[in-house]
């Protein structure tokens, strides 16, 4: 049975995949600082046009000129995530009103807002560290981590998901390990972008036709590195790009590998469906990924990657919630009509 807030979880959703991509637009468009200041663009709720604003945003912001396309590009990203975190703070007030509710969710509503309060001061620190790599990967991070919490919580609010009552302890952990190593490579994807490492190898599946090109992982990995200069374009030189790179790739075939296994286990316990969705995700990705370097990342096929990302994410966090243990105990007379039940309804 559907509880209240489902439908607005639902927009929600929708609403961050929109705000994820739009922010990948962003950075892949260099328009991270097309807007020098935070909240507002150069003092102003839109990116200034008339000659007074220019003369205003000239006069206060000497070292960043205007530039209109990338301004826009900025501020309707920010546009978007207000409106979603306005959309958050209303899945919490419906879950307080309704708190007593048997089975209506408190506690991840309330995390979201928590999650949206980090995310704008991640957002404000982009600009004012002037996309400082840890804070432009911790951001995409966070817009990911709200992604995926939405989608939880639509699927806890819509009471139509069945879990699948055969998964062993087993199985589950390996759900999990999977998540977690999705959430890795995730972290990895936003350290190349915000590095700007993802053309450090032009060539697969060799990198300056080598296997093992010269890197720098001491530089490429240095999370101390110190504040100050402006990092739109990167600082690291060759060697510490392709260390980037290469460790993501790596990380890709360790992703592949665990998720293949995930799938022939699903589909072992009765959810072939829900292992071909798996299986689908995790192919268009990796075709993405590979498009990316043998096409010099495109900006359509590089936006695609991070909708890919957000994809495989989402199912990831389905295949868990459906992994979770039965709320009661299976009954062996119950055992034919669960098996039925499951190779019916597996998604």
């Amino acid at each position: 049975m559907r509880k209240p807030g489902y439908r607005l979880a639902q927009f929600a959703t929708l609403l961050a995949v929109v705000v994820v991509l739009l922010g990948a637009y962003t950075r892949l468009t260099h328009a991270g600082l097309g807007c020098p200041d935070w909240p507002g663009c150069y003092g102003f709720i839109g990116v200034p046009k008339s000659e007074s604003q220019l003369a205003h945003a000239e006069a206060n912001f000497p070292e960043a000129p205007v530039e209109a396309q990338k301004g826009w590009n900025e501020m309707v990203h920010r546009y978007f995530a207000g409106t979603l975190g306005l959309v958050i703070v209303g899945l919490a007030a419906l879950a307080l009103k309704h708190r007593r509710q048997a089975g209506q969710p408190l506690k991840l509503p309330l995390l979201l807002v928590g999650v949206v309060i980090a995310q704008a001061a991640f957002g404000m620190w982009t600009v004012t560290l002037k996309l400082w790599p840890q804070v432009v990967t911790a951001h995409l991070l966070g817009g990911f981590t709200t992604l995926a919490l939405l989608f939880l919580l639509s699927l806890r609010l819509s009471g139509a998901v069945a879990r699948l009552p055969t998964a062993a302890p087993r199985l589950r952990a390996l759900g999990a390990a999977a998540l977690l190593l999705v959430v890795l490579q995730v972290t990895l994807g936003g350290w190349v972008s915000s590095n700007y490492a993802a053309v450090a190898c032009i060539d697969v599946p060799t990198c300056h036709g080598q296997w093992w090109p010269a890197m720098d992982f001491a530089n490429g990995f240095h999370l101390t590195q110190h504040i100050g200069p402006n990092y739109l374009g990167g600082q690291l030189d060759s060697d510490a790009r392709t260390a980037i790179h290469m460790t993501h790739r790596l990380g890709a075939v360790a992703v592949t590998l665990v998720l293949l296994l995930l799938a022939w286990r699903l589909r072992a316990a009765g959810a072939a469906r829900l292992a071909l969705l798996l299986v689908a995700a995790l192919g268009v990705q990796v075709s993405l990924g590979i498009s990316n370097v043998v096409l010099h990342l495109p900006l359509a096929v590089a936006v695609a990657h991070n909708a890919g990302g957000a994809l495989l994410l989402l199912v990831l966090v389905l295949v868990n919630y459906r992994l979770r243990a039965s709320p009661r105990p299976v009954l062996a007379d119950e055992a034919g009509a669960w098996k039925g039940s499951a190779q019916v309804q597996d998604y």
